[in-house]
């Protein structure tokens, strides 16, 4: 029984039997066929007979595996490679099926691929998750065929192989460098002036080209007659709290990813960044109430306490209570901290809700308000006008966009920062953001 559950007719197979029973059809009409089917269908039996045998002979024809990542990142592209080895000693044919998790939605994986007598092979294929969670595989079904390819011989290998997605920690490589960039550089993209300098004084030394003249000490210069100036760092273990709304407002999706993983991606590369830096990095997320709550230090754990947590962040579909937030913080944030909120507002009214709220924060802290420019709007109002209603689409769209600026400077008023972005590039103006903040030394 478990001969024939491995055994598997080719096309080729079907396409010739069904030219002999053409031709037995045939025959009805023209006596001298008859002979020719029944010799071919007994030439086709006797053949299906060889490759099978030839298919069956070797115990472990095939060896087969999948190499997966420890875990998978979540928004990026994961690379799965899959590795073939032949114990044939003949030259043979493979259709490889992936059994891929559910959650990619993908029905029709299949690879071809050639290998010669005792060969060994590779392939690489990519994944991109839009979700954290568990993903599982199925079976890696290798379908074997010889040369004649009559029939095909199955093999199946790495069964049920489960692995967890975690928040994006390619994006946490990628950007680790910025944390030592003293230029902050956006890849190339954008420069953020540097302004001025902590008052957190280092050391005195010699004066070289590229240095600040500002800071040139002319007491030391006149006692060690040549040019001295103060070098400051950047201040130490502050707290940055990064703060994750999780309402219904952060469901909404950008390219597959929903806008709260786009903020979960964006904290976990942030974090790395302060620590770096040497600050106190910790989080929190809330909607009716708080949740995922990791206090502000800079331990060796804490990058691993705070992907943990990140990893767990799920959203209930409410509506935030800022108010319960503007509590919390009160009483549990007492030494004054960077606190960069993740949230989202579509319009003033909406701001205005929250603003009591966000200005008790702000009254003892240094709030970022990181907010999301809605780039389906940005796409009507670069589309070109065909039709009245097209002027009626772009219209209602300038309106959404200009009230996300009106946002901006309403909360300027009052002494809170923000982060107006496009989710695609939240990471990036994050981290440039804590950067500039650090830069300026106005924490």
């Amino acid at each position: 029984m478990n001969f024939f559950k491995r055994l598997y007719l080719n096309n080729l197979f079907f396409y010739t039997l069904l030219g002999i029973i053409a031709s037995f059809v045939l025959a009805y009409f023209f006596e001298g066929l008859y002979r020719v089917s029944w010799l071919l269908f007994w030439l086709l039996l006797a053949f299906t007979g060889i490759d099978i045998l030839l298919l069956f002979t070797a115990k472990q024809g095939i060896k087969a595996s999948r190499v997966l990542p420890e875990k998978l990142s979540n928004g990026d592209e994961n690379p799965v490679t899959v590795k073939l080895k032949s114990a044939y000693s003949f030259d043979i044919r493979l259709k490889i099926i992936d059994e891929i998790p559910f959650q990619f939605q993908v029905r029709n994986f299949e690879v071809n691929r050639k290998l010669n007598r005792h060969e060994k092979d590779h392939f690489q294929y990519f994944l991109r998750p839009t979700e954290r969670g568990e993903y599982s595989f199925g079976n890696l079904n290798v379908y074997v065929a010889s040369p004649l390819r009559l029939v095909a011989r199955r093999f199946t290998f790495d069964h049920n192989q489960t692995l967890p997605t975690y928040p994006s920690f390619i994006q946490l490589r990628k950007y680790d460098l910025m944390a030592f960039s003293n230029n902050l550089f956006q890849y190339g993209v954008k420069k953020i002036r540097r302004i001025g300098h902590t008052m957190e004084f280092e050391q005195i030394k010699e004066y070289v080209p590229g240095d600040d003249i500002r800071t040139l000490n002319w007491k030391a210069t006149a006692k060690r007659n040549q040019l001295m100036v103060n070098q400051y760092q950047d201040e130490k273990s502050q707290n940055v709290y990064m703060i994750i709304d999780k309402g219904r407002t952060m469901k909404m999706p950008f390219n597959g990813l929903s806008l709260l993983d786009y903020s979960i991606n964006a904290s976990l590369a942030l974090s790395n960044v302060i620590l770096k830096k040497q600050d106190k990095a910790g989080m929190m997320t809330f909607s009716k109430k708080i949740e995922n709550r990791v206090v502000a230090e800079r331990r060796q754990s804490q990058m691993h306490l705070i992907m943990e947590a990140l990893y767990n962040i799920r959203t209930d579909f409410f509506e935030s209570d800022f108010g319960r937030l503007y509590v919390d913080v009160k009483k549990n944030i007492n030494q004054r901290s960077l606190i960069l909120l993740y949230t989202n507002f579509e319009t003033l009214d909406g701001l205005y809700r929250q603003l009591p709220y966000l200005k008790g924060i702000a009254k003892n802290h240094l709030l970022v308000v990181i907010f999301f420019n809605n780039t389906e709007l940005n796409q009507l109002i670069d589309k070109k006008i065909t039709t009245v209603q097209d002027v009626y689409d772009q219209t209602i769209a300038e309106k959404f966009a200009f009230e996300k600026r009106l946002i901006v400077n309403e909360l300027k008023k009052y002494g809170i920062y923000s982060v107006l972005t496009q989710p695609e590039h939240l990471t990036l103006d994050t981290i440039n953001k804590y950067l500039e903040i650090k830069s300026r030394g106005i924490l």
